[in-house]
């Protein structure tokens, strides 16, 4: 699976604020990171860094983060029925009842 790949199809249509992700692969980690107010450059720079293979199905899991937009919802990443998947999370409404003190 690639990484980049993966990634944009999960932001598509979204509103992108920032965002952490984490690899792991034989010992070696690393963290990219697109900060709040990026500009253009930064973003092609973080896509670039992105642009790797990893095994989705391995049984353990290799790529970590949260990806935060700008609505209030995030995507984090975890597995689910033994392969890697981002989640999408939209922020829950507050009940009316919380809205007066």
């Amino acid at each position: 699976m690639n990484c980049r790949e993966e990634f944009l199809n999960e932001i598509a249509g979204r509103p992108l604020l920032c965002t952490e992700i984490m690899y792991d692969e034989n010992g070696v980690s690393k963290t990219i990171l697109l900060h709040i107010g990026f500009i253009i450059s930064n973003s092609l720079n973080f896509l670039r860094e992105l642009d790797f293979e990893y095994d989705s199905e391995s049984s353990n899991q290799k790529v970590f983060g949260v990806i935060w937009y700008k609505d209030g919802s995030w995507s984090e990443r975890g597995m689910c029925g033994g392969s890697e998947r981002w989640t999408y999370r939209s922020r829950p409404v507050i009940p009316e009842k919380l809205m007066n003190s």
